[in-house]
């Protein structure tokens, strides 16, 4: 068996199998190659088995979206180290070798993810991931060249391999056995920042999520859900209270979560104000649906872990006040 399994996550996505599988069958000889199957409609099952007889195939029973479709599909992918890699990724030469490298030489490092750059400007960072993942105070995630929707150009600034407090879901390198342990991604999130989630999860275990910039990947982005769509502004809050109330060090637990609701609250009226109704209602059953699970998702926490979480208090100040839109003057 080979050590490494890079896991593709499909749903209706037949052209971006045929433009992007290519570079991955191309530079990934050590690794076994799966697609996972959430149900599609589309012809993807009969593409892939008549296109890329290579790949192994996991067809799901349905559209799990991105959290029940990956812990269905991996039930029975048996390699080390999992590769979990969006349908809209190019990948480059070499790009495995280094993950698996920091794998074996630190076996505290649980989780990494490699330096993600634009597909469509390939000289700048992309927005899911940049060059890792940090959370402010209010549980707001930003990254390493992409705070909100400053996106940085990269010309080396962060060509440092450093400790990260999440990685992108793009993709994202875990070890096998580590996802078992922490049983995977939460299926309540359905989609966004349950990779957030899962990496505060191994960060209150005590492991390690890495960023390395000796793996490089090219992400289009917004190919499954636009930015404009209100239903993604409605996972979004939705699943950062969610994240919050089952990750929070318990002293900071109801502090944390009033104010987070609070600022929601002014975010809700600005697109209100922007005449963005959707996006306002999308805020507004975000925090019914919270208020509603708030029972449920208190019993799942198992945070032991009182060190700081976060990078800064606010990247709200920060950005909009203090005006540091580049993350080299957040320190």
């Amino acid at each position: 068996m080979k050590k490494i399994a890079v896991v593709i996550l499909n749903w209706n996505g037949v052209d971006l199998l045929r433009q992007f599988l290519p570079s991955v069958l191309q530079y990934s000889e050590e690794a076994t190659i799966y697609v996972v199957d959430n149900a599609s409609i589309d012809d993807s099952i009969s593409v892939l088995k008549n296109e890329f007889p290579d790949v192994q195939i996991v067809e799901n029973k349905g559209n799990y979206g991105f959290a029940k479709g990956y812990n269905e599909g991996l039930q029975n992918i048996k390699e080390a180290y999992l590769a979990l890699v969006n349908s809209d990724i190019e990948v480059t030469e070499n790009w495995l070798q280094p993950i698996t490298n920091l794998f074996e030489e630190e076996p505290e490092t649980a989780i990494i993810q490699p330096k993600i750059l634009d597909f469509k400007n390939k000289a700048y960072f992309e927005y899911a991931g940049a060059a890792g993942g940090f959370i402010d105070k209010f549980g707001y995630p930003f990254c390493r060249g992409r705070i909100f929707d400053c996106v940085e150009k990269d010309e080396g600034q962060y060509d440092s391999e450093r400790n990260i407090f999440w990685a992108s879901g793009a993709c994202f390198f875990i070890r096998n056995k580590v996802y078992q342990e922490l049983k995977g991604f939460d299926e309540d999130f359905f989609a966004h920042q349950e990779e957030i989630d899962l990496c505060w999860r191994a960060f209150n275990t005590g492991y390690i999520v890495k960023y390395t910039p000796q793996s490089v990947v090219y992400h289009v982005g917004g190919a499954t859900l636009a930015a404009t769509n209100p239903k993604k502004t409605y996972l979004n809050f939705r699943n950062s209270l969610f994240m919050l109330t089952k990750n929070l060090p318990q002293n900071k637990l109801f502090s944390i979560l009033f104010l987070r609701l609070v600022l929601d609250g002014i975010a809700g009226i600005q697109f209100l104000c922007k005449g963005k109704l959707k996006h306002f209602v999308s805020i507004l059953r975000a925090h019914f649906h919270f208020y509603s699970h708030l029972k449920h998702n208190y019993k799942k926490r198992k945070t032991k872990n009182k060190s700081d979480y976060y990078a800064i208090s606010s990247i709200v100040i920060r950005f909009f006040i203090k005006k540091q839109h580049f993350f080299s003057k957040l320190f």
